[in-house]
């Protein structure tokens, strides 16, 4: 569901009225309700348990914030709001936000972003993965725990499908897994899951 402003709303003033909400995302000054439901916040609180696990095994500096809006383009009023997000600590300095708020203006402070899919598939599956790309985030992972997709990103018959997109020349290489296949990650490597391993009971 999408509630149109008579004006669109600017990335401050979103910030200002809603970066504390949860359940709101802008795109192009729109306002859009990201609707999480109970499941949908079970999935992505499972991944990023298992993605924490990875990083610290690591040793990486890196740490998945509570809250953290994603401002792509200077010149565009969008701010994603990712259900994980990986960020690089070593970069937060370079952040001129991160000080007063949780919003993120460069690409390269961001390891890696999860999209938990739901009703919106299509923002998952075609506008997110092209503004990430270009936004330079080496790793963007679309979790489709019910099979929502369009059958031309997930194919027939629609099943549960967890998807790794990986960077390469500014363009992400995909990367598909089916219930019972071993999930390989790029910027985690020592990750080890299975698609089964986040699905609400």
């Amino acid at each position: 569901m999408t509630y149109t402003p008579a004006q669109a709303l600017t990335v401050d003033r979103f910030i200002a009225q809603h970066g504390d909400d949860s359940r709101y995302e802008l795109a192009d000054g729109e306002l859009i309700d990201i609707e999480p439901t109970g499941p949908h916040e079970t999935v992505s609180g499972k991944l990023a348990t298992q993605i924490g696990i990875a990083i610290t095994s690591t040793h990486y500096p890196w740490f998945i914030p509570r809250t953290c809006l994603i401002q792509p383009f200077a010149e565009i009023a969008t701010a994603r709001r990712p259900d994980v997000v990986v960020l690089d600590e070593t970069f937060l300095a370079n952040e001129p936000r991160w000080q007063q708020e949780p919003v993120i203006t460069l690409g390269r402070s961001i390891k890696l972003v999860v999209e938990v899919v739901s009703t919106n598939w299509e923002t998952d599956y075609a506008r997110k993965v092209e503004e990430y790309a270009l936004f330079g985030i080496p790793e963007y992972w679309i979790v489709d725990y019910r099979g929502l997709g369009g059958t031309r990103f997930i194919g027939k018959p629609k099943q549960p499908t967890f998807t790794v997109c990986q960077l390469e020349a500014e363009e992400y290489r995909q990367q598909q897994y089916r219930l019972g296949e071993a999930i390989s990650s790029g910027v985690l490597p020592n990750l080890q899951l299975r698609l089964e391993d986040v699905l609400p009971h």
